[in-house]
């Protein structure tokens, strides 16, 4: 997957069907968006593009008191590529840019600097300045794009989206969290003497506990996925404290249990 900050210097992309969101999570309705994003840039021969922000809209717009991500820039690039997309482009989420219009941004931005062809947005997607785009509102400009619209997403019965998902992680639910998710609750961070940092301070982490883990070194993309792990988050309280994680590998050898800090 290709990465762009900004549209600076954007290259040709070949028929391009694209998305737009802070795509926070990357959940199980975020997939469906993805996945029809993705079908239709390869049913027009073409590249998918996803649209994202950073930072993320209500910190700019001075509406974060309170917030906490499910994942920082760096978690939504990896888990972005797993899923396929060809091309991500990172919006610096300035003053200047949540002042555009509706119209500005889908003909300046999306038709403009990409050359879209396919617009692929949620059910209850808005966007341009005080939110006045809408599905209704593309369809009724055209712009010359095919619009596509994304039904709401469910599992079980349940709702998905990432504020309940913030919700269950709070709680330390994480099952039920990676249930809605379609995946397990990713951490990124950086290990330091038996410890991994978590360097986002709005990066939501679960209470203090125990929690079933596999691991992976990024840098050396390897993955250890069927381990029987612990992981013991620690919040600091103090302010401009990082919060820490530790994690601990439990193993059995020769029938006895064995316990490793990794």
């Amino acid at each position: 997957m290709r990465v762009f900050h900004g549209f600076e210097a954007l290259p040709h992309f070949t028929h391009p069907a694209v998305t737009v969101g802070s795509y926070d999570g990357v959940h199980s309705g975020h997939l469906k968006l993805l996945r029809t994003v993705t079908a239709a840039a390869r049913g027009q021969g073409g590249e998918s593009i996803v649209f994202t922000f950073e930072p993320h809209p209500r910190i700019t717009l001075g509406k974060a008191d309170g917030l906490r991500l499910l994942t920082t820039l760096d978690e939504k690039i990896c888990l972005l590529e797993r899923l396929g997309i060809d091309n991500l482009v990172i919006i610096p989420f300035d003053r200047a840019f949540s002042r555009l219009a509706p119209d500005e941004f889908v003909r300046d931005c999306l038709v403009g600097h990409t050359g879209a062809e396919t617009l692929v947005v949620g059910f209850n997607h808005r966007f341009g300045h005080d939110k006045q785009g809408s599905y209704d509102y593309l369809d009724s400009h055209g712009f010359g794009l095919r619009i596509i619209e994304v039904s709401e997403c469910d599992v079980d019965a349940e709702k998905v989206s990432s504020t309940v998902i913030r919700q269950l992680v709070g709680e330390g639910k994480m099952a039920r969290a990676a249930r809605l998710l379609a995946h397990p609750y990713l951490v990124i961070g950086r290990a330091q003497r038996n410890r991994i940092r978590v360097e986002d301070p709005l990066k939501l982490l679960p209470p203090p506990g125990e929690y079933a883990v596999s691991y992976t070194h990024l840098r050396a993309h390897e993955t250890k996925a069927n381990l029987v792990c612990r992981l013991l988050l620690e919040k600091k309280k103090k302010k401009n404290e990082q919060s820490e994680c530790s994690f601990y590998r439990e193993s059995k050898q020769s029938g006895q249990k064995r316990k490793e800090t990794t």
